[in-house]
């Protein structure tokens, strides 16, 4: 019984990564300057990786699977608007749509995880979040490190 809500949980996260791997694919679209697409085709492969570790998991023995240790949450993303796509989207803007689909998937995880009664399910999900958590991080740092400390 777990095992078929396992193998459905990480399908649904290979489904949301994919979906990300589709917005950033249509994002390189939009945008005018090669270094946009560039900074967009990481971000692709960067989800395109993130569906290789989902797809891992599921080799994984998910009786031991572990958690990570906390993941630090620099918090930028909290302060920042969502932002629209757009092809006048510059690297400010890119890094905040990434940061800000992070956060969502991270909080969907956790709150997937409080919602079921199952430890192993629960753990599945934390461990998920913490993935998406680990993203956010990334993006975080990228924006700290080029924005907030270029103004």
């Amino acid at each position: 019984m777990f095992k078929d809500h396992f193998i459905g949980i990480i399908q649904f996260a290979i489904e949301k990564e994919q979906e990300a791997v589709d917005f950033y694919k249509e994002l390189q679209a939009l945008v005018k300057f090669q270094n946009q697409k560039e900074m967009l085709l990481e971000l692709q492969h960067m989800e395109e990786g993130h569906i290789t570790v989902l797809e891992n998991m599921l080799k994984e023995d998910y009786n031991n699977m572990q958690l990570k240790d906390e993941i630090q949450d620099l918090k930028i993303s909290d302060y920042l608007i969502e932002i629209d796509p757009s092809d006048n989207m510059n690297y400010q803007d890119i890094l905040i749509t990434a940061m800000k689909r992070e956060e969502k998937s991270t909080k969907l995880y956790k709150d997937l995880a409080l919602k079921v009664d199952d430890e192993q399910i629960k753990k599945v999900f934390m461990r998920l979040s913490q993935e998406e958590a680990g993203h956010k991080l990334r993006f975080e740092k990228l924006y700290d490190e080029m924005v907030l400390k270029e103004n």
